[in-house]
């Protein structure tokens, strides 16, 4: 096989695969990063993810026990919310004590072309 073949199916079996990263299967069920079912505790945030972006710019919630939920509207993601222990692969929720401050949220599930710039905030008010 040519070299220049190889490099061509190398390519298209790249893109194919960041392309689908984003369109696995959605799953409704509310559970936490462990896939069990979860209590929704104090205040909630539902962060809804589509290829490439969040449904909202930032979220706030007041400062305290927080349970952050993450629904796939379309594609597959996940979640980490930095200077926090909030992580949640693929759909679920995590609660956590938050403090007040802004808290960069990235997707980390690589979902394709924009995936570097799926970045929100949530705003934890005192």
């Amino acid at each position: 096989m040519k070299l220049k073949q190889m490099l061509f199916i190398l390519v298209a079996l790249f893109l194919l695969i960041a392309i689908t990263a984003c369109g696995a299967a959605n799953n409704n069920e509310e559970t936490d990063q462990n896939g069990t079912a979860e209590e929704i505790t104090g205040e909630q945030v539902i962060l809804r993810a589509t290829n490439w972006d969040f449904d909202q710019e930032s979220y706030t919630v007041p400062a305290g026990e927080v349970t952050v939920t993450l629904e796939n509207v379309e594609g597959n993601h996940g979640i980490v919310v930095e200077g926090t222990d909030v992580e949640i692969n693929g759909e679920g929720s995590f609660s956590a004590v938050l403090e007040p401050g802004e808290y960069t949220v990235r997707c980390t599930i690589p979902c394709g072309a924009g995936h570097a710039e799926m970045i929100t905030t949530l705003v934890v008010e005192a």
